[in-house]
């Protein structure tokens, strides 16, 4: 019965559940052949790390990402990320920012047939980033 509560949430198991599936739209608007896509295209780039690892930096870039874009436009949030990052430093490493802010802007611009980029395109655009915003 205690395995159920959460003392730290006022929310209910259905309030919870509601904002997990939003939150899971929002991250995979396509779902989860989009979710397994992705996680390989990022497995591939970063082959010492799992899932967890690699999903905690994308969906804290895009979410960063997205908020900057809104008010600074594509180019100011990715000059803003990649020369910011020590903000991010606990959660995106520095070497590895213009890589999963790649991943977002490629994710960003897939449609429904999830034909993402391959990871050497990944990592040309992540270099291009780099060294428009003089990283490199």
């Amino acid at each position: 019965m205690l395995g159920d509560l959460n003392i730290f949430s006022w929310k209910s198991k259905d309030q919870q559940r509601r904002e997990d599936e939003e939150y899971a739209r929002w991250a995979f608007p396509y779902g989860q052949e989009q979710r397994t896509k992705l996680v390989a295209l990022m497995l591939e780039l970063f082959p010492r790390e799992n899932e967890a690892t690699t999903l905690i930096p994308f969906l804290t870039c895009k979410e960063l990402y997205q908020g900057l874009r809104n008010k600074e436009g594509h180019d100011g949030a990715i000059r803003k990320l990649l020369t910011d990052v020590k903000k991010y430093k606990r959660i995106i490493r520095k070497g590895e920012m213009s890589t999963y802010l790649a991943l977002v802007v490629a994710d960003s611009r897939i449609g429904e047939d999830l034909n993402y980029p391959t990871a050497d395109e990944i990592r040309a655009m992540a270099k291009g980033f780099e060294v428009l915003h003089g990283q490199a």
